[in-house]
């Protein structure tokens, strides 16, 4: 028998709080402890007992439990997003050679690349084993439709990464429409509407319900991802243990982001092939005056301030969509969580 809903307060912290918990409990549940645990198990569960926001996890709780499904036939669905999105941290953190996640050494810096590699590895292959158990919970029909939304998910999710570090590797720098396609899949996709399709397949909504609430997530996930591009050249990210990465973190990788990308409109070209020239330096090479230089040009420019203008429109867009479903004290915790991942998040 079902307990008390996540979303009963109708209030996101309290509803956020209770999901991640439950999310914690089950996935360290499944990550094993046998041997080769120094080697193996340990390292799997390092990030996730580095806390997070469990955001993408979570929202497929939130929408499941909002077209009708209990959080308990949601949750190891949940836990399968949650161990790939630790997969995707660790091979993220190798291929952007970054230093720090949530605050800490990334695994590749504690433990070497071969060995975390492997680790993330083992994570992506328990993501199936995870979702065969909805076999006895849905039946084999279900069950392998949930497995085949998560493939696309997943499909679309490797798509955007190889366009987003392809650019690096080829000294490419996108158009603006290049970069919206390679963060609606990245981000768009696998931060939106892949965790709101799956709580509504898992609850068994009907078909134009199940596009809605994917163009929702759509651009609430979009939405995230500029936010966080604000983020990484926000004054105290550095100071963030929350943020977890280095300031300017995005410019010593070499990152294409609307940010750089409205710069690029509008520098001289002086300026314009400084700010190509260190965004192509390897990130070892990079120095802080280089950092400091394309936040100051950024900031003149108004760029942040542009992309701040995009964060509001895609939470306009979001709230939009929003208003197609039928209010609910769930609806409140929606609008609060568009409030929060795209116009206040701090981290």
């Amino acid at each position: 028998m079902s307990g008390p809903k996540l979303t009963e307060s109708g209030n996101l912290e309290e509803f956020l709080k209770r999901a991640s918990a439950e999310i914690e409990r089950a996935t360290l549940e499944v990550l094993p402890t046998k041997e080769p645990y120094k080697e193996l198990y340990s390292l799997q569960k390092d990030y996730p007992l580095r806390g997070g926001k469990r955001f993408r996890s979570a929202l497929l709780l939130l929408c499941a439990e909002w077209f009708g499904a209990s959080y308990e036939d949601a949750l190891p669905s949940a836990v399968a997003l949650e161990l790939f999105h630790n997969f995707a941290l660790i091979h993220d953190d190798i291929e952007d050679s970054s230093l720090f996640r949530r605050g800490k050494p990334t695994l590749h810096q504690l433990h070497g690349i071969p060995l975390a590699i492997n680790a993330g590895d083992s994570l992506f292959g328990m993501v199936y084993e995870i979702l065969l158990t909805n076999r006895e919970r849905f039946g084999d029909q279900k069950a392998l439709g949930i497995i085949s939304l998560f493939n696309q998910v997943f499909r679309a999710t490797f798509e955007g990464q190889a366009y987003d570090i392809g650019w690096v590797a080829n000294n490419h720098f996108p158009t603006r429409e290049e970069y919206f396609e390679m963060i609606r899949r990245k981000t768009g996709i696998y931060s939106g509407k892949g965790p709101c399709q799956l709580g509504a397949l898992i609850a068994d909504a009907p078909s134009d319900i199940f596009e809605k609430v994917g163009d929702f997530g759509e651009a609430l996930g979009i939405g995230f991802q500029i936010r966080d591009d604000l983020l990484n050249l926000e004054e105290d990210a550095g100071e963030s243990k929350e943020y977890g990465k280095e300031r300017g973190g995005d410019i010593r990788e070499g990152k294409r982001t609307l940010i750089t990308i409205h710069m690029l409109e509008n520098l001289n070209s002086k300026d314009t092939e400084k700010l190509k020239t260190i965004l192509l330096k390897p990130a070892e090479e990079t120095l802080d005056d280089d950092v400091e230089w394309v936040i100051e040009k950024a900031h003149r420019l108004g760029s942040l301030r542009k992309t701040e203008n995009l964060c509001e429109q895609f939470a306009l867009d979001s709230r939009t969509r929003l208003n197609q479903f039928q209010g609910d004290f769930t609806t409140k915790i929606f609008l609060e969580l568009i409030d929060f991942t795209i116009l206040k998040r701090k981290k």
